[in-house]
C-alpha cells in the first residue's frame, strides 16, 4: 500500500492506496508499482504543537479503525505547506512505518514545468493539483482548492503550470467578521435556504456563501477569458463540494484531487527509488528528495520543480 499525506495550515487529509496489477503483465520488470485504488481516507486538524508519538499514535489508530496494518505500507509521499512540521513528520514515518517518505520539494520529478518567476514559492500542493487535474482532465484547466485560501491554478493545453490567484477562504472571512464586530455571531457556513437572510444567523450565512460564490465566480469568469472558454474547471478542498456546486463555471469536484497528484508524482519518481534487484527501494530516500537543489533546477523532464511554501491551505 501507498500512504499520502497532505499537510495543510488547518486540515492534514492522509490517504492509502491499494496497489494494482502491472498494466502489462509479463512486460517491463522494472515498471515502477502503480496504486490506483483508494482505500481509505481521512482529514484531521493540523497540530502544530503534537509531537512525534501522538501523530504516531493518531496515525495507528485511523489504520486500525479501517482494518489496515501499518506494516503493509511499502511507500509514503507527503505534500506540506507547514515547513515547522516537515521534521516531525519525517521522524514519524521512520519511527512507526520504518520508512523514508518522499517529501515534494525541489529535485522530485513533476512531470510539469512551472511558469513562476521563482518556482520555490508556489505552494507544494498548488502542483500537486496541477499534475493531478492535467492528468485526469487534461488542459487547459483551472483548479479551485477551498482551504485556509482559496487558490486557482491554471495549467496549459500542454500540461505547463501557469500561475494562479490566491484569496483569503470563506473560513477566514467568517472569522474575520466575527472577531472584529462586537455583536455578530460566529455561524456555520452553509448555503442558506433564502438570500434575503430573516435573521442575523442568517443574513450572515447568505452574505459568506453568495457573496464568496460571487468572488469564485467572478475570478474565474476573468482566467477563462484568458485561458478560453474551453477550460476545464475543478473544485476540490474542504468547502469544494459546497461551494462548487454553486458555480456557474464549475464542471467537475474533485473531493481526492490532491491525494491522486500525490500519487502520481510518487509513481513518477519510483523508478528512481529502487535498489540494483528492480525491487522499490521503499526504506531508503532519494537524494533529490532530501538534499535541497537550487529553485530553478529542472527535474526529470526537463521542467523546473516547486518546494512547499506557506501559500495555501
Amino acid at each position: 500500500m501507498l500512504l499520502v499525506i497532505d499537510v495543510g495550515n488547518t486540515n492534514t487529509v492522509l490517504g492509502v492506496f491499494a496497489r494494482v496489477a502491472k498494466v502489462h503483465p509479463g512486460g517491463d520488470p522494472d515498471e515502477p508499482p502503480q496504486y490506483k485504488r483508494l482505500l481509505a481516507n481521512w482529514r484531521v486538524a493540523t497540530s502544530r504543537t503534537s509531537t512525534v508519538d501522538e501523530y504516531g499514535v493518531l496515525f495507528r489508530n485511523l489504520f486500525s479503525m479501517a482494518g489496515l496494518e501499518s506494516k503493509g505500507i511499502h511507500g509514503i509521499v507527503v505534500s506540506s505547506v507547514v515547513p515547522p512540521l516537515d521534521p516531525i513528520l519525517r521522524q514519524v514515518c521512520e519511527r512507526y512505518f520504518n520508512l523514508k517518505p518522499l517529501f515534494i520539494e525541489p529535485g522530485v520529478k513533476t512531470g510539469m514545468p512551472v511558469h513562476y518567476d521563482n518556482p520555490a514559492e508556489v505552494g507544494a500542493d498548488r502542483i500537486v493539483n496541477g499534475v493531478a487535474a492535467f492528468d485526469k482532465y487534461g488542459g487547459p484547466c483551472i483548479i479551485v482548492d477551498f482551504g485556509t485560501a482559496t487558490t486557482f491554478d491554471c495549467v496549459s493545453a500542454k500540461g505547463e503550470y501557469l500561475g494562479g490567484v490566491i484569496c483569503p477562504g470563506i473560513g477566514i472571512s467568517a472569522d474575520a467578521l466575527f472577531e472584529r464586530t462586537a455583536r455578530l455571531p460566529r455561524v456555520e457556513i452553509r448555503k442558506p435556504a433564502r438570500v434575503i437572510g430573516s435573521n442575523t444567523v442568517g443574513s450572515l450565512q447568505s452574505g459568506l456563501y453568495y457573496g464568496y460564490l460571487g468572488l469564485v465566480d467572478g475570478i474565474l469568469e476573468l482566467l477563462l477569458q484568458e485561458l478560453g472558454k474551453d477550460t476545464h474547471v475543478i473544485a476540490t478542498g474542504g468547502l469544494g463540494p459546497m461551494i462548487g456546486m454553486g458555480s456557474k463555471y464549475m464542471k467537475s469536484v474533485d473531493e481526492f484531487l490532491t491525494l491522486e497528484g500525490l500519487r502520481i508524482i510518487w509513481e513518477r519518481n519510483a523508478g528512481s527509488r529502487r535498489d540494483p534487484t528492480g525491487k522499490p527501494a521503499a526504506k531508503s530516500v532519494a537524494k533529490s528528495a532530501s538534499k535541497p537543489t537550487p529553485t530553478k533546477s529542472a527535474n526529470g523532464n526537463g521542467a523546473p520543480t516547486t518546494s512547499p511554501s506557506r501559500s495555501s491551505r
